[in-house]
């Protein structure tokens, strides 16, 4: 699961209907993100129907010759819509991650989303992570959660700037 490039609100000071759009610096942030994962053969790359996230799975798609897929479900998530993410949204984002998991068993795939969505619903969804681990924050512009989904259930690997998995 990959946070979406740094965004900003609106264009010269105009709200965005996508609740923003790229920077520079989050285009660039794709982009060196794209060139680490290069050599993991990407099966595929999702990403929900609006803001950011949906711009910087196309950018990284395009880069790794894909095309990027919206899914519903993976709905970028705002502080305002923290409860709902946390109820709904999160039997939602589970749902949804699990399908492209049953289609992708045993491959690499990215999934562009908001941080708020991917902080939030982690500790309720992975088998191997405790509470504590969405309290530090939401995750930095193309910060990467990385995640196994098996039969056993979804385990956090690794969490930027943490202990990677020793903080499940």
């Amino acid at each position: 699961m990959v946070c979406h490039g740094d965004a900003r609100d609106g264009v010269d000071g105009v709200m965005s209907g996508e609740r923003g759009v790229l920077t520079d610096i989050g285009r660039a942030q794709v982009h060196q993100f794209v060139e680490q994962v290069r050599t993991r053969r990407v099966a595929g790359v999702y990403c929900p129907r609006m803001g950011p996230a949906v711009q910087s799975a196309d950018l990284a798609a395009s880069e790794l010759g894909l095309r990027a897929v919206v899914v519903e479900g993976l709905q970028d998530s705002s502080a305002g819509d923290l409860a709902e993410v946390n109820s709904q949204g999160q039997r939602r984002f589970t749902q949804a991650i699990g399908e492209i998991a049953d289609v992708h068993r045993g491959e690499t795939v990215l999934v562009f989303t908001n941080g708020a969505a991917i902080s939030a619903v982690i500790a309720g969804v992975w088998v191997n992570v405790g509470n504590d681990l969405a309290g530090q924050g939401f995750l930095p512009g193309c910060a990467v959660a990385e995640v196994e989904v098996d039969a056993d259930g979804w385990r956090l690997v690794s969490w930027p700037g943490g202990r990677d998995s020793e903080q499940a």
